[in-house]
């Protein structure tokens, strides 16, 4: 084979070419020898690399010494296998940064090697590359002077700062895996060898390791008992604040503390170690879930004793081992990942759900290999079953599977359609058989899991410690000029001062005492405070309103530490399948013969049976409680109309009422107008049966009962339904039962249908002759069927871009679609110009009129203040001050009317004309397309006798074609997939979960951007982002294929649109191989993700778990000052949980290991509206505040203490009392804080459901900033000095007091500023800036200052007065408590610091107010309060049309 030309990479196959170990390099067209030795990076001649081992051609083994030594390449997160054409494009950048090559000439260098490798896309994973050549090698090859660097550049390279900082990563990196005892696994030299011997008992070794493989437990939680307490302590004080205080402690062992030896260690050590206890407790957690599942049970084949037969055990998944054959019954899930021996589904067929695994619903069929097949034949040849089985090493590719199989002498391939990988379900199978190739933590889908995650921080720490960075500098300057002062009063005052005897401070001394004492301007309570208010939060957060009866699910917090990153999530990335929808296909509209019908008795039956359970319940809520769970019951839940109010009054499982059913959830909504049913369709069949349009509704029907694969099963109760290895095509199976066309019996080769026809039931069989199955590359499937007449009828279904182009009048057909199409983008150009002129409107006004706060409050809010407007879109918007803010969409539901078949309007005329019926079914096509709905378009054609025999051996032929066999089908029904006739189109609803569509609205307006991410197929997608609505009606729709080859044309394109403003909403969609070829081409890689993050949002379909991770970790890291939350509901979801700021976990269908592993679980999306909009938002705004108060009250309390230094000589002399001082934030002053952590609620929940606009305080850091801060910061310098002063002057100084009479001056001095301070410390958090005032406000605040009280009455008579020269034993009751100007005093200046920051806090609201001012003025009004409650609950309607009529009265 010759030498690739220069710049490209070349892949030698190895599946039908013996290649030498001696030729391991490719040599050159021209015969030199290019692999010969080189001592500089620049080799010549190719990087050698081994047949593949699981080719059945290749190799067996490579002697050790002649095996390549190349590291395995692989991403720096994982050190076990990975995708073999990803490794070799590593290996080739790898060796190209070795060489250092021109960089101009770097990206044609890469831009080949991506194109080399999507050459190689295309083949089979069993034609395995021998010889990865790197381009920057064959340019060495071709010009000799660039075989060796010169000196320079080697010098230049060794002295790199990236090579130093390489290594000193590197260095790390090992050190960290030596702490958490972290080892690499090596690469395999061919495989793991694996012999299928039901007999044998001995335990198979793993060749990397050459120990017996991993057990099958896994492992979801993110330490163990090695690696706990060093990646703690690393992580504990990894922190400013935590690390600055282990600087203090150290320096008070120095003993040069005026406060205490140990007061900083000991707390700090305390804080820690409860820290890393609750840590652990949380990570304890994990590791119990994750022994739930452990101890599943799997019935596992062994071997029997002492000659007896082998018999079937049932073990605990943990339990199972490389090697075991396990079998599976119907609805069982894999336990590991298993290649496939027996099944007894039709023709050996297993049908396996992979929902969990890749997002996809459709069942896939797996197969035993057909030498397998050959010696087991049932489940009695399983015991004598042998085969030697090769696979790859475990890796992450889930879509790619190399292995061979060998029984006998013969060998075959083993590839991915005979293996099924753990987190699958077996499904319409009764029983499957395979042999366990993986297991436990190799599984694939453990694989894609992250390993070690990070502990998440949340993004305000960056804030706080950016804030004791600042304090931590401003105590080391006031330290400085400390001293600086001492230093000039000791020489103009010390000596002179006789009292002092001589005495003096040194300099050393005085820095240590003074910046210790400085210090706890940082309170150490900040974080242990903070672990109560959040331990707090997450019970608060335990609402009612999250709590899903259906599947008697709670919201549970699995950690307090993110509490507040919910209040600031800015993208979202959800999981489409159990996560958006229900995995639950609706037959919900056809089109026949140009007229459309809605299918909708499931909504009729709904609503019958919502009707039941909105109702009429003894319950009152106020008595609906979850166990272990928030007590409070909040009036405005987000959907707490009757369609939503699921079952919240059914109690918990086991107390269900037998009579419930599960309701649909179907979000499709009625039309406003009025819209012919099926059911009106099928009682005029019955009544008419002579007119065209009649006979082509029937046979439409027909052709849905006919053309599918479904299996008809009956149950117990006697009903009918069907097996499908697609739900869309079960729900096509059940429509055409609900509409006379049962289907009862389903043989290999025919098809009986029981049919109404009139008053009577006709039961006719079909013969099936053939059947082409569907194919994602075909995009349709075909059926042809022998009527019970015999004549010959050829069904096809599928995509409508496949079907029109088969039809008869094709041309036309194709002519009045791209009309359609074009009239239809007209009108989304005209919405779109529309929303751009509307949003234009919005922004806010550049020169705003101060409005008047002093009108009374039935006055505020109205038209002057805050006025209604309607937007394009139908919906209503609040405008305040220049800025408009929308309410959610009003779903349409109107109710029908009974009608007559006059009300039909069925048009016999349009039923008659073929075009015309066309050009309907067209338009009914888009129609449904644009309402989210997945369409499908049915043909037919009837077959001579003479053309079905020519087809039928042409399709024989190609069907038993050892060779391009599915290519050659593709041929043979291309021949007769021509000339159909139309017969109709059906549209399938993937049913929403509840809530979906109004939840993502919200969150959209809330500022964030939604991303959907799912391992489904692209069109299904686009269909879920219309009908979740994603997709609005005027967005620019950007899709990324490179099947086109023309992705880096779209996306500058779509880029510069955006950029211009031409875009009203933009939404782009990638497929995970057009995503892996850009993540592997730098120069599409940066143009792709600034498009992305410009867009208003993205759908990744055919997306594996690492590319999900991959998409998350980006914005994650790109996007600045970026939160990104990730939510799902399965194992393929557990990456982008994890590597998320915030990871949501939904306990749905597909287990909880997606809720085991994250950071908060739900039941439902639609709980999310109200864990961020409310919980998170409230919990944002609760933790700004607790930081900023607990800042601001130290920065006042010790202002004062640095202020009286001046009166001391700079002495480090205390103006407060030793042990008053440390208990400040124990017990006057913890109180008042925790609870405005706690329960501070700045708006009601029914205002921020009804305005999520109000969302964005978080995202742009508005509750807590360093402006905020300094504002805060000046406040509690002007309070500290006016108490410091008021003190001084009004008591101090006062010449009539007599109480300075002894020792105790300094210490009632102290007292009196003490007190000052606890007084207004608890009035400002409790009463001034606390805004839902409630008892615990008051039980705060009277225990605060009464504690402080209480702690005077204490000290007074059990204080020591050897301990202290403060004059404390008796000072307070016997002295100066005895004083009245002590206590005026005391009055008086907290009165003139409250008045203060009343008056401060007046000016701002009159003349700088935010939305939250405007809002809480809003609430207190009874109208805009009733607005606000009835938007929240979907009912702003009625609470307009009471408005309406309360004016009227007026």
């Amino acid at each position: 084979m010759g030498r690739p030309s220069s710049g490209a990479s070349g892949f030698s196959a190895s599946s039908d070419v013996q290649i030498n170990n001696q030729d391991d390099v490719i040599p050159s067209d021209s015969g030199e020898n290019t692999s010969g030795p080189s001592d500089g990076p620049g080799l010549a001649g190719g990087i050698p690399l081994t047949s593949s081992p699981l080719s059945p051609h290749s190799s067996a083994s490579q002697s050790p010494a002649t095996a390549p030594r190349w590291p395995s390449p692989a991403p720096p997160t994982r050190s076990r296998g990975f995708s073999l054409r990803r490794a070799a494009f590593a290996m080739n950048l790898s060796r190209s940064d070795q060489v250092q090559p021109d960089p101009e000439a770097i990206p044609q260098q890469k831009s080949s090697v991506v194109e080399k490798i999507q050459e190689e896309s295309g083949n089979k994973r069993g034609d395995v590359q021998d010889t990865i050549i790197s381009s920057s090698d064959q340019e060495s090859s071709n010009d000799g002077k660039n075989n060796i660097p010169d000196a320079a550049v080697q010098r230049k390279a060794l002295w790199s700062p990236k090579q130093h900082v390489s290594k000193v990563k590197s260095t790390f990196t090992q050190a960290i895996k030596i702490i958490t005892r972290t080892k690499d696994i090596p690469p395999s030299k061919d495989g793991r060898h694996i012999d299928l011997n039901p007999s044998s008992q001995d335990d198979p070794i793993d060749e990397r390791t050459g120990k017996p493989y991993i057990g099958n437990t896994i492992t979801s939680s993110r330490y163990n008992i090695y690696n706990f307490l060093p990646r703690q302590l690393i992580f504990q004080f990894s922190r400013v604040s935590n690390f600055y205080f282990l600087c203090i402690a150290v320096l008070q062992l120095t003993g040069f503390s005026t406060t205490g030896t140990y007061s900083t260690l000991v707390p700090l050590m305390a804080f820690v170690s409860i820290a890393m206890a609750k840590e652990g407790f949380d990570d304890w957690r994990r590791h119990v879930l994750d022994r739930v599942e452990n101890r599943n049970t799997v019935e596992v084949l062994r071997r029997g004793h002492s000659g007896q037969e082998d018999q079937w055990l049932e073990i605990k998944w943990s339990a199972v081992q490389v090697g075991d054959i396990v079998r599976l019954r119907r609805d069982d899930a894999v336990p590991a990942d298993l290649a496939v021996i027996y099944s007894d589904g039709p023709n050996g067929m297993a049908y396996i759900d992979t929902a969990a695994l890749d997002g996809e619903s459709n069942l896939k069929a797996k197969q035993a290999s057909p030498l397998l097949r050959k010696v087991c034949r049932d489940e009695k040849d399983l015991s004598r079953c042998q085969a030697h089985i090769v696979v790859e090493d475990p890796n992450i590719d889930l879509y790619n599977f190399d292995g061979r199989i060998t029984v006998g002498d013969e060998t075959l391939p083993l590839t991915g359609n005979e293996v099924i990988y753990r987190g699958s379900v077996l499904r319409n199978t009764a029983c499957a058989y395979g042999m366990v190739i993986n297991t436990g933590e190799e599984c694939k889908i453990r694989m894609n899991a992250m390993k070690n995650p990070k502990a998440k921080a949340p993004s305000m720490q960056r804030i706080v410690n950016q804030v004791v960075v600042i304090i931590a500098s401003f105590v080391m300057i006031l330290t400085g000029l400390n001293n600086a002062a001492y230093g000039v009063w000791k020489s103009k005052e010390e000596n002179d001062a006789t009292y002092l005897m001589g005495a003096s401070v040194g300099r050393g001394e005085l820095f240590a005492s003074s910046f210790v004492m400085f210090s706890t301007m940082i309170p150490l309570s900040l974080y242990i405070s903070l672990e109560i208010v959040k331990v707090g939060q997450m019970y608060i957060m335990g609402d009612i309103e999250m709590y899903d009866a259906e599947t008697d699910t709670p919201m549970e917090p699995r950690t307090n530490t993110i509490n507040e990153e919910l209040g600031q999530i800015t993208h979202v990335f959800s999981d489409k399948t159990g996560t958006l929808t229900e995995n639950i296909m609706r037959f919900r509209k056809m089109s026949v013969a140009g007229m459309a019908w809605l299918h909708d008795l499931d909504l009729k039956k709904g609503d019958g049976i919502e009707k039941i359970l909105s109702g009429q319940t003894s319950i009152p809520p106020e008595k609906m409680r979850v166990f272990g769970h928030s007590k409070k019951v909040s009036d405005l839940g987000p959907l707490v109309a009757s369609e939503t109010r699921d079952s919240a009054f059914r109690g918990r499982r086991g107390q269900l009422s037998p009579t419930v059913t599960r309701t649909s959830t179907s979000q499709y909504e009625l039309p406003s107008k009025r819209e012919s049913t099926t059911e009106e369709l099928v009682a005029y069949l019955q009544r008419r049966t002579d007119s065209p349009f009649v006979k082509k509704a029937r046979f439409f029907l027909l052709a849905i009962a006919l053309c599918h694969t479904a299996l008809p099963e009956t149950q117990e109760d006697g009903s009918i339904d069907y097996q499908a290895m697609s739900p869309d095509e079960l729900a096509l199976v059940r429509a055409a039962r609900d509409l006379g066309f049962i289907v009862v019996d389903r043989p290999s080769q025919s098809i009986t249908i029981l049919s109404n026809d009139g008053d009577k039931q006709t039961s006719e069989t079909y013969e099936v002759l053939d059947v082409v199955e569907f194919s994602s590359k075909r995009k349709r499937m075909s059926i042809i069927i022998r009527f019970p007449n015999g004549k010959i009828c050829l069904f096809c279904k599928g995509a409508d871009s496949t079907i029109i182009p088969r039809l008869k009048t094709a041309t036309g057909a194709i002519q009045k679609d791209a009309e359609i199409r074009k009239s239809l983008t007209a009108k989304r150009r005209s919405e779109a110009q529309e929303e751009l002129r509307r949003q234009s409107e919005d922004q806010p006004r550049s020169s705003l009129t101060r409005p008047s706060f002093s009108r009374n409050r039935s006055q505020v809010g109205r038209p002057s203040l805050v006025s209604r407007r309607s937007t394009a879109d139908g919906r209503a918007s609040i405008e305040f001050f220049g800025r408009v803010l929308h309410d959610s969409p009003r779903p349409s539901m109107v109710s029908r009317r009974s009608s007559t078949f006059a009300n039909l309007n069925i048009d016999h005329s349009v039923a008659s004309d073929d075009a015309a019926t066309l050009v309907a079914t067209l338009r009914h096509i888009h129609d449904f397309a644009t309402e989210g709905l997945r369409t499908l378009m049915y043909g037919h054609r009837f077959l001579g006798d003479e053309e079905y025999q020519t087809w039928k051996k042409l399709f024989h032929e190609a069907s038993t074609s050892l060779v391009n066999r599915q290519e050659m089908i593709d041929q043979a029904s291309e021949t007769l997939e021509r000339d159909l006739d139309l017969t109709g189109a059906t549209a399938i609803e993937d049913e929403l979960q509840k809530g979906v569509p109004e939840t993502i609205d919200k969150l959209r307006r809330a500022g964030m951007k939604v991303w959907m991410l799912t391992g489904d197929k692209r069109e299904t997608a686009i269909n879920i982002g219309h009908s979740c609505k994603l997709i609005t009606s005027y967005s620019e729709v950007i899709v990324l294929d490179h099947e086109k080859n023309n992705v880096a044309e779209a996306i500058a394109s779509a880029l510069q649109d955006i950029h211009q403003g031409d875009i009203a909403h933009s939404v782009v969609v990638v497929d995970g191989q057009t995503l892996s070829d850009i993540e592997t081409n730098p120069a599409l890689a940066n143009p792709f993700f600034e498009l992305v993050i410009a867009a208003n949002s993205v759908i990744c379909c055919r997306a594996s778990p690492t590319q999900k991770a991959f998409l998350v970790k980006t914005i994650r890291t790109k996007v600045k000052k970026s939160v990104t939350l990730a939510i799902g509901d399965s194992a393929n979801d557990i990456a982008m949980i994890q590597e998320a700021h915030v990871g949501i976990g939904i306990s749905g269908k597909e287990g909880m290991q997606a809720a085991r592993t994250s950071d908060y679980s739900i039941g439902q999306f639609r709980f999310l509206q109200r864990l961020l909009l409310v919980h998170g938002r409230w919990n944002y705004v609760r933790t700004g505040k607790y930081i900023l108060g607990t800042f601001w009250k130290e920065m006042m309390f010790f202002l004062t203490q640095a202020i009286y230094q001046g009166y001391n000589g700079f002495t480090g002399t205390s103006l407060y009392e030793y042990w008053s001082g440390s208990v400040i934030n124990v017990i006057f002053c913890a109180l008042c804080i925790i609870f405005l952590g706690m329960f501070e609620q700045d708006l009601q929940a029914s205002t921020l459901l009804a305005v999520p606009e109000l969302y964005r305080r978080g995202q742009v850091n508005g509750a807590f900033n360093l402006r905020k801060y300094a504002w805060w910061n000046f406040m509690a310098a002007t309070d500290a000095v006016v108490i410091y002063y008021f003190v001084t002057l009004s008591y101090g100084m006062a010449k009539f007091n007599d109480v300075f009479v002894d020792s105790s001056d300094i210490f009632a001095f102290g007292q009196l500023a003490f007190a000052i301070c606890v007084v207004v410390i608890n009035t400002k958090l409790l009463v001034l800036e606390m805004h839902n005032r409630t008892i615990i406000s008051f039980i705060g605040w009277f225990c605060g200052i009464g504690g402080w009280w209480l702690w005077n009455l204490i000290i007074n008579q059990v204080y020591d007065p050897a301990t202290s020269f403060y004059g404390v034993k008796h000072g307070f009751v016997d002295r100066f408590g005895r004083s009245s100007l002590w206590w005026l005093t005391l009055i008086v200046a907290a009165a003139a610091v409250l008045l203060w920051e009343v008056a401060v806090s007046a000016v701002r609201i009159a003349w700088w107010p935010d939305e939250v001012d405007v809002f809480q003025e809003l609430e207190r009004d009874p109208v805009w309060k009733r607005r606000f409650e009835g938007i929240a609950r979907g009912e702003e309607r009625d609470v307009e049309r009471e408005e309406e009529e309360e004016e009227d009265r007026r």
